[in-house]
Protein backbone atom coordinates (compact mmCIF):
# COMPACT_ATOMS: atom_id res chain seq x y z
CA UNK A 1 0.00 0.00 0.00
CA UNK A 2 1.31 3.40 -1.02
CA UNK A 3 -0.06 6.96 -0.93
CA UNK A 4 -2.39 7.99 -3.75
CA UNK A 5 -2.65 11.59 -4.89
CA UNK A 6 -4.81 13.36 -7.46
CA UNK A 7 -3.80 15.37 -10.52
CA UNK A 8 -6.65 17.72 -11.41
CA UNK A 9 -6.48 19.32 -14.86
CA UNK A 10 -9.54 21.45 -14.04
CA UNK A 11 -11.29 20.12 -17.14
CA UNK A 12 -13.78 22.36 -18.91
CA UNK A 13 -16.48 19.91 -19.90
CA UNK A 14 -18.39 20.21 -23.15
CA UNK A 15 -21.55 22.13 -22.28
CA UNK A 16 -20.14 23.68 -19.09
CA UNK A 17 -18.40 26.94 -18.18
CA UNK A 18 -15.01 27.69 -16.64
CA UNK A 19 -16.87 28.74 -13.50
CA UNK A 20 -18.42 25.27 -13.31
CA UNK A 21 -14.97 23.76 -13.88
CA UNK A 22 -13.67 25.48 -10.77
CA UNK A 23 -16.68 24.31 -8.77
CA UNK A 24 -16.01 20.76 -9.98
CA UNK A 25 -12.38 21.09 -8.86
CA UNK A 26 -13.55 22.28 -5.45
CA UNK A 27 -15.78 19.24 -5.04
CA UNK A 28 -13.06 16.90 -6.30
CA UNK A 29 -10.60 18.30 -3.74
CA UNK A 30 -13.05 17.97 -0.85
CA UNK A 31 -13.84 14.38 -1.83
CA UNK A 32 -10.15 13.54 -2.29
CA UNK A 33 -9.42 14.81 1.21
CA UNK A 34 -12.38 12.92 2.70
CA UNK A 35 -11.23 9.70 1.00
CA UNK A 36 -7.66 9.91 2.33
CA UNK A 37 -5.72 11.03 -0.74
CA UNK A 38 -2.33 12.56 0.07
CA UNK A 39 -2.10 15.50 -2.36
CA UNK A 40 -4.08 17.28 -5.01
CA UNK A 41 -2.08 19.05 -7.70
CA UNK A 42 -3.02 21.26 -10.63
CA UNK A 43 -1.10 21.66 -13.86
CA UNK A 44 -0.16 24.73 -15.88
CA UNK A 45 -1.59 24.69 -19.41
CA UNK A 46 -2.35 27.67 -21.62
CA UNK A 47 -4.79 28.31 -24.44
CA UNK A 48 -6.53 24.94 -24.12
CA UNK A 49 -10.32 24.97 -24.27
CA UNK A 50 -10.48 21.81 -22.14
CA UNK A 51 -8.22 23.01 -19.27
CA UNK A 52 -9.00 25.87 -16.87
CA UNK A 53 -5.85 25.89 -14.69
CA UNK A 54 -3.73 28.39 -16.65
CA UNK A 55 -3.42 30.68 -13.60
CA UNK A 56 -2.24 27.68 -11.62
CA UNK A 57 -1.28 29.32 -8.33
CA UNK A 58 -4.65 31.12 -8.19
CA UNK A 59 -6.55 27.85 -8.62
CA UNK A 60 -4.34 26.19 -5.99
CA UNK A 61 -5.43 28.93 -3.59
CA UNK A 62 -9.05 28.12 -4.42
CA UNK A 63 -8.40 24.46 -3.57
CA UNK A 64 -6.51 25.29 -0.40
CA UNK A 65 -9.39 27.41 0.86
CA UNK A 66 -11.93 24.57 0.62
CA UNK A 67 -9.74 21.88 2.25
CA UNK A 68 -8.08 21.43 5.62
CA UNK A 69 -5.20 18.95 5.52
CA UNK A 70 -4.63 17.47 2.06
CA UNK A 71 -1.41 18.71 0.48
CA UNK A 72 -1.93 21.10 -2.43
CA UNK A 73 0.38 22.15 -5.19
CA UNK A 74 1.45 22.23 -8.80
CA UNK A 75 2.00 19.28 -11.05
CA UNK A 76 3.45 21.37 -12.42
CA UNK A 77 4.54 24.93 -13.01
CA UNK A 78 6.35 25.26 -16.35
CA UNK A 79 9.31 27.22 -15.03
CA UNK A 80 10.68 28.47 -18.39
CA UNK A 81 7.44 30.47 -18.74
CA UNK A 82 8.23 32.52 -15.63
CA UNK A 83 10.76 34.44 -13.63
CA UNK A 84 11.87 32.28 -10.68
CA UNK A 85 11.28 35.28 -8.43
CA UNK A 86 7.61 35.51 -9.45
CA UNK A 87 7.08 31.79 -8.76
CA UNK A 88 8.84 32.12 -5.40
CA UNK A 89 6.48 34.97 -4.46
CA UNK A 90 3.39 33.07 -5.61
CA UNK A 91 4.24 29.86 -3.79
CA UNK A 92 5.60 31.72 -0.80
CA UNK A 93 2.18 33.34 -0.58
CA UNK A 94 0.45 29.97 -0.81
CA UNK A 95 2.77 28.56 1.86
CA UNK A 96 1.89 31.44 4.20
CA UNK A 97 -1.83 30.93 3.59
CA UNK A 98 -1.70 27.14 3.91
CA UNK A 99 1.30 26.28 6.13
CA UNK A 100 3.00 22.90 5.67
CA UNK A 101 0.64 21.91 2.86
CA UNK A 102 2.16 23.31 -0.36
CA UNK A 103 4.26 21.47 -2.97
CA UNK A 104 5.84 22.94 -6.10
CA UNK A 105 6.34 20.56 -9.01
CA UNK A 106 8.38 21.96 -11.91
CA UNK A 107 8.46 21.15 -15.60
CA UNK A 108 10.43 22.60 -18.50
CA UNK A 109 7.89 22.30 -21.35
CA UNK A 110 5.84 25.40 -22.26
CA UNK A 111 2.50 23.68 -21.59
CA UNK A 112 1.07 25.14 -24.78
CA UNK A 113 1.69 25.75 -28.47
CA UNK A 114 4.64 27.85 -29.57
CA UNK A 115 2.58 30.89 -30.57
CA UNK A 116 1.04 31.03 -27.10
CA UNK A 117 4.47 30.42 -25.57
CA UNK A 118 5.74 33.55 -27.37
CA UNK A 119 2.76 35.49 -26.03
CA UNK A 120 3.80 34.37 -22.54
CA UNK A 121 7.13 36.11 -23.25
CA UNK A 122 9.24 33.16 -22.18
CA UNK A 123 12.82 33.01 -23.42
CA UNK A 124 12.48 30.77 -26.46
CA UNK A 125 16.23 30.96 -27.15
CA UNK A 126 17.35 29.66 -23.76
CA UNK A 127 19.71 26.71 -23.84
CA UNK A 128 19.22 23.54 -21.82
CA UNK A 129 21.57 24.75 -19.08
CA UNK A 130 19.25 27.60 -18.03
CA UNK A 131 16.55 25.34 -16.56
CA UNK A 132 18.79 23.88 -13.81
CA UNK A 133 20.03 27.38 -12.97
CA UNK A 134 16.43 28.66 -12.78
CA UNK A 135 15.67 25.85 -10.32
CA UNK A 136 18.69 26.77 -8.19
CA UNK A 137 17.65 30.43 -8.28
CA UNK A 138 14.15 29.46 -7.15
CA UNK A 139 15.64 27.38 -4.31
CA UNK A 140 17.65 30.41 -3.17
CA UNK A 141 14.52 32.59 -3.08
CA UNK A 142 12.60 29.99 -1.07
CA UNK A 143 15.47 29.28 1.33
CA UNK A 144 16.74 31.23 4.31
CA UNK A 145 17.91 34.76 3.60
CA UNK A 146 21.67 35.06 3.19
CA UNK A 147 23.69 37.97 4.60
CA UNK A 148 24.69 39.26 1.16
CA UNK A 149 21.36 38.55 -0.57
CA UNK A 150 20.12 41.57 -2.51
CA UNK A 151 16.96 40.17 -4.13
CA UNK A 152 14.47 38.75 -1.64
CA UNK A 153 11.13 37.07 -2.33
CA UNK A 154 8.50 38.45 0.04
CA UNK A 155 6.53 36.25 0.61
CA UNK A 156 8.76 33.30 -0.16
CA UNK A 157 12.00 33.73 1.75
CA UNK A 158 12.36 31.05 4.41
CA UNK A 159 9.26 29.17 3.26
CA UNK A 160 11.30 26.22 1.94
CA UNK A 161 8.41 25.03 -0.22
CA UNK A 162 9.29 21.44 -1.28
CA UNK A 163 10.32 21.24 -4.94
CA UNK A 164 9.65 18.29 -7.22
CA UNK A 165 10.90 17.73 -10.75
CA UNK A 166 8.39 16.44 -13.26
CA UNK A 167 9.14 14.85 -16.58
CA UNK A 168 8.23 12.53 -19.42
CA UNK A 169 11.79 11.88 -20.62
CA UNK A 170 15.18 10.95 -19.23
CA UNK A 171 16.38 14.56 -18.92
CA UNK A 172 14.39 15.44 -15.80
CA UNK A 173 15.10 12.03 -14.25
CA UNK A 174 18.82 12.65 -14.39
CA UNK A 175 18.46 16.26 -13.22
CA UNK A 176 16.26 15.28 -10.26
CA UNK A 177 18.85 12.66 -9.31
CA UNK A 178 21.71 15.16 -9.51
CA UNK A 179 19.83 17.77 -7.46
CA UNK A 180 18.55 15.29 -4.86
CA UNK A 181 14.88 16.12 -5.45
CA UNK A 182 11.76 13.93 -5.60
CA UNK A 183 10.77 12.92 -9.11
CA UNK A 184 7.38 12.46 -10.77
CA UNK A 185 7.09 10.75 -14.17
CA UNK A 186 4.16 11.55 -16.45
CA UNK A 187 3.33 7.98 -17.44
CA UNK A 188 -0.35 8.97 -17.69
CA UNK A 189 0.39 10.42 -21.13
CA UNK A 190 4.01 9.42 -21.91
CA UNK A 191 4.50 5.71 -21.20
CA UNK A 192 7.59 5.00 -23.30
CA UNK A 193 10.43 5.93 -20.93
CA UNK A 194 8.77 5.21 -17.57
CA UNK A 195 10.89 2.29 -16.38
CA UNK A 196 14.14 3.61 -17.87
CA UNK A 197 13.62 7.02 -16.27
CA UNK A 198 12.90 5.54 -12.84
CA UNK A 199 15.94 3.28 -13.06
CA UNK A 200 18.17 6.18 -14.10
CA UNK A 201 16.84 8.42 -11.33
CA UNK A 202 17.42 5.82 -8.64
CA UNK A 203 20.85 4.85 -9.94
CA UNK A 204 22.24 8.40 -10.08
CA UNK A 205 20.42 9.86 -7.07
CA UNK A 206 22.60 12.04 -4.84
CA UNK A 207 21.30 12.74 -1.32
CA UNK A 208 20.71 16.41 -0.56
CA UNK A 209 19.47 18.62 2.25
CA UNK A 210 16.02 18.20 0.67
CA UNK A 211 15.89 14.41 0.34
CA UNK A 212 17.96 11.53 1.74
CA UNK A 213 16.91 8.80 -0.69
CA UNK A 214 15.09 8.59 -4.04
CA UNK A 215 11.36 9.18 -4.07
CA UNK A 216 9.36 8.31 -7.18
CA UNK A 217 5.81 9.34 -7.96
CA UNK A 218 4.24 7.83 -11.08
CA UNK A 219 1.28 9.33 -12.92
CA UNK A 220 -1.59 7.15 -14.11
CA UNK A 221 -5.04 7.75 -15.51
CA UNK A 222 -7.88 6.00 -13.71
CA UNK A 223 -11.43 5.47 -14.93
CA UNK A 224 -13.11 3.23 -12.38
CA UNK A 225 -16.81 2.36 -12.46
CA UNK A 226 -19.21 -0.30 -11.21
CA UNK A 227 -18.57 -2.40 -14.32
CA UNK A 228 -15.85 -2.76 -16.94
CA UNK A 229 -18.36 -1.81 -19.62
CA UNK A 230 -19.28 1.47 -17.93
CA UNK A 231 -15.62 2.34 -17.39
CA UNK A 232 -14.83 1.74 -21.07
CA UNK A 233 -17.75 4.01 -21.97
CA UNK A 234 -16.48 6.79 -19.69
CA UNK A 235 -12.97 6.39 -21.11
CA UNK A 236 -14.19 7.52 -24.54
CA UNK A 237 -14.06 11.13 -23.32
CA UNK A 238 -10.28 11.14 -22.93
CA UNK A 239 -9.87 9.02 -26.06
CA UNK A 240 -11.68 11.73 -28.00
CA UNK A 241 -9.60 14.41 -26.31
CA UNK A 242 -6.35 12.80 -27.47
CA UNK A 243 -7.72 12.49 -31.01
CA UNK A 244 -8.61 16.20 -30.90
CA UNK A 245 -5.12 17.10 -29.70
CA UNK A 246 -3.52 15.11 -32.51
CA UNK A 247 -5.74 16.86 -35.05
CA UNK A 248 -5.09 20.31 -33.60
CA UNK A 249 -8.76 20.67 -32.66
CA UNK A 250 -8.99 22.90 -29.56
CA UNK A 251 -12.25 21.78 -27.96
CA UNK A 252 -13.73 21.39 -24.47
CA UNK A 253 -13.50 18.00 -22.74
CA UNK A 254 -15.85 15.72 -24.72
CA UNK A 255 -18.92 13.85 -23.56
CA UNK A 256 -18.55 10.05 -23.70
CA UNK A 257 -19.87 8.16 -26.72
CA UNK A 258 -21.13 4.64 -27.28
CA UNK A 259 -18.76 3.89 -30.15
CA UNK A 260 -15.37 5.37 -31.08
CA UNK A 261 -15.12 3.64 -34.45
CA UNK A 262 -16.73 6.50 -36.37
CA UNK A 263 -14.51 9.05 -34.59
CA UNK A 264 -10.93 7.81 -34.94
CA UNK A 265 -8.91 6.25 -37.72
CA UNK A 266 -7.04 2.96 -37.17
CA UNK A 267 -3.77 4.91 -36.89
CA UNK A 268 -5.26 7.33 -34.35
CA UNK A 269 -6.69 4.42 -32.37
CA UNK A 270 -3.31 2.71 -32.19
CA UNK A 271 -1.63 5.96 -31.12
CA UNK A 272 -4.16 6.75 -28.38
CA UNK A 273 -4.15 3.18 -27.04
CA UNK A 274 -0.36 3.32 -26.84
CA UNK A 275 -0.53 6.62 -24.94
CA UNK A 276 -3.00 5.07 -22.49
CA UNK A 277 -0.96 1.90 -22.00
CA UNK A 278 -0.90 2.28 -18.21
CA UNK A 279 -4.46 3.58 -17.80
CA UNK A 280 -6.46 1.90 -15.03
CA UNK A 281 -9.83 1.23 -16.64
CA UNK A 282 -12.56 -1.03 -15.31
CA UNK A 283 -14.35 -2.20 -12.22
CA UNK A 284 -12.69 -2.27 -8.81
CA UNK A 285 -11.61 -5.88 -9.30
CA UNK A 286 -10.17 -5.21 -12.76
CA UNK A 287 -8.34 -2.08 -11.64
CA UNK A 288 -6.97 -3.82 -8.54
CA UNK A 289 -5.10 -6.31 -10.74
CA UNK A 290 -3.76 -3.55 -13.00
CA UNK A 291 -2.69 -1.51 -9.99
CA UNK A 292 -0.85 -4.42 -8.43
CA UNK A 293 1.04 -5.05 -11.65
CA UNK A 294 1.92 -1.37 -12.11
CA UNK A 295 3.16 -0.93 -8.54
CA UNK A 296 5.13 -4.16 -8.64
CA UNK A 297 6.75 -3.16 -11.93
CA UNK A 298 7.65 0.42 -11.03
CA UNK A 299 8.16 0.08 -7.26
CA UNK A 300 6.76 3.60 -7.11
CA UNK A 301 6.68 5.31 -3.73
CA UNK A 302 3.46 7.14 -4.61
CA UNK A 303 0.88 7.31 -7.40
CA UNK A 304 -0.70 10.49 -8.72
CA UNK A 305 -3.94 9.77 -10.51
CA UNK A 306 -5.82 11.81 -13.08
CA UNK A 307 -9.49 10.93 -13.51
CA UNK A 308 -10.54 12.02 -17.02
CA UNK A 309 -14.30 11.54 -16.63
CA UNK A 310 -16.80 14.00 -18.09
CA UNK A 311 -19.63 13.96 -15.53
CA UNK A 312 -18.68 15.17 -12.05
CA UNK A 313 -20.74 12.50 -10.29
CA UNK A 314 -18.98 9.75 -12.22
CA UNK A 315 -15.60 11.41 -11.58
CA UNK A 316 -16.25 11.50 -7.83
CA UNK A 317 -17.46 7.90 -7.93
CA UNK A 318 -14.24 6.83 -9.68
CA UNK A 319 -12.23 8.65 -7.02
CA UNK A 320 -14.06 6.72 -4.29
CA UNK A 321 -13.97 3.34 -6.05
CA UNK A 322 -10.21 3.58 -6.52
CA UNK A 323 -9.78 3.55 -2.74
CA UNK A 324 -11.69 0.26 -2.59
CA UNK A 325 -8.92 -1.57 -4.45
CA UNK A 326 -7.12 -1.92 -1.12
CA UNK A 327 -3.87 -0.64 -2.66
CA UNK A 328 -4.01 2.87 -1.19
CA UNK A 329 -2.33 3.97 2.01
CA UNK A 330 -5.03 6.27 3.41
CA UNK A 331 -3.57 9.51 4.74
Amino acid sequence: MIPFSVLDLAPVNDGESVTQSFENSRQLAINAENNGYHRIWLAEHHGMSAVASAATSVVIGHIGACTQKIRIGAGGIMLPNHSPLVIAEQFGTLAALFPDRVDLGLGRAPGTDMATARALKRNLNANVDQYPEDIRELQRYLGDRQADQQIVAVPGVGSKVPLWLLGSSLYSARLAAQMGLPYSFASHFAPDHLLEAIQLYRHYFQPSEHLEKPYVMAGVMAVVAETDEEARYLLTSVQQQFVNLRRGANKPFPRPVDDMQHIWSPMEKASVEHTLAYALVGSVDTVRMKLQSFINTTQADELIVSIPVHRLDARLKALELLTKTGMMNVM
